[in-house]
């Protein structure tokens, strides 16, 4: 199940080089050519999918498996202060490669990157609102 105009399945055949760091049955992890920072790493489930809402539940977890293990990795041997997982679901949030993946991006105190927004309090009528909508 790959996509032959998808730049990740042509990573995960071995068709577009690409620095692989971790690999296993159903996920490929490789660094990111464009890192946010120090040890930026792309985990892609092999199968091709679009997205966070097409993505088979199985590659799924296996996705934050592999993304779990880099993280830990990133702390003990790269002496990351933290890390962040970033998924990105559809152009409007940033998705730019529409083949599922997660960003393991670790974080060292003083680096340059910030959040995308401001933290401020929500209405509590409107969180009520949406969350029943949700429900």
């Amino acid at each position: 199940m790959a996509d032959p105009d998808c730049i990740f399945c042509k990573i995960v055949a071995g068709e577009l080089p690409s620095t692989i760091v971790d690999e296993d049955e159903r996920t490929v992890s490789f660094m990111d050519i464009s890192p946010a920072t120090r040890g930026h790493v792309l985990v892609v489930p092999r199968a091709h999918s679009a997205d966070l809402l097409d993505v088979a539940s199985e590659d799924l977890e296996a996705v934050a498996v592999a993304s779990q293990r880099l993280a830990r990795r990133a702390k003990e041997r790269l002496a990351a202060d933290g890390v962040n997982l970033l998924n990105s679901c559809g152009a409007a949030a940033w998705q730019t490669v529409f083949h599922f993946h997660v960003h393991v991006i670790p974080r060292y105190v003083g680096d340059p990157l910030k959040l995308p927004w401001v933290p401020t309090p929500g209405d509590p009528d409107e969180i009520a609102a949406v969350a029943a909508t949700l429900r």
